[in-house]
């Protein structure tokens, strides 16, 4: 599962995927509540009319939170099992940046251990 492109591509690209669906519901959620409250006028208005739409939120925070630390498990798997990182401490440093630097590290890792040593294997002779 480690070599899998799919799935490599899949925790390098999901999070970012799901973090501008993310925001974009919270901007929709932020403004249906704006809209309901001008409508109503502060009366009579209940729980549910003003977090309607709040259970798709909350499924993309779970969503977000899942792949996230799928990718997170994945990647660090797979840098501990690539043998291009054994020399020096450049296992450690990608390690670190998946921990701090997030869906960023992963996506870096994916474009330059992943794509970018497969072309190069392509290019030798």
């Amino acid at each position: 599962m480690l070599h899998n492109k799919f799935w490599q591509a899949f925790f390098a690209i999901a999070p970012l995927i799901l973090a501008i669906f993310f925001i974009v519901s919270y901007f929709i959620l932020f403004f249906s509540i704006i809209e309901i409250v001008e409508l109503q006028g502060g009366e009579n208005m209940s729980f549910s009319m003003i977090f309607g739409n709040f259970w798709i939120f909350f499924i993309l925070i779970l969503l977000m939170l899942l792949v996230s630390l799928g990718g997170l498990i994945f990647y660090i798997m797979h840098a501990v099992q690539n043998p291009n990182l054994k020399q020096g401490n450049l296992l450690i440093v990608w390690i670190l940046l998946f921990v701090f630097v997030g869906t960023i590290g992963k996506l870096v890792y994916w474009m330059v251990e992943i794509i970018g040593k497969k072309n190069e294997a392509k290019l030798k002779p």
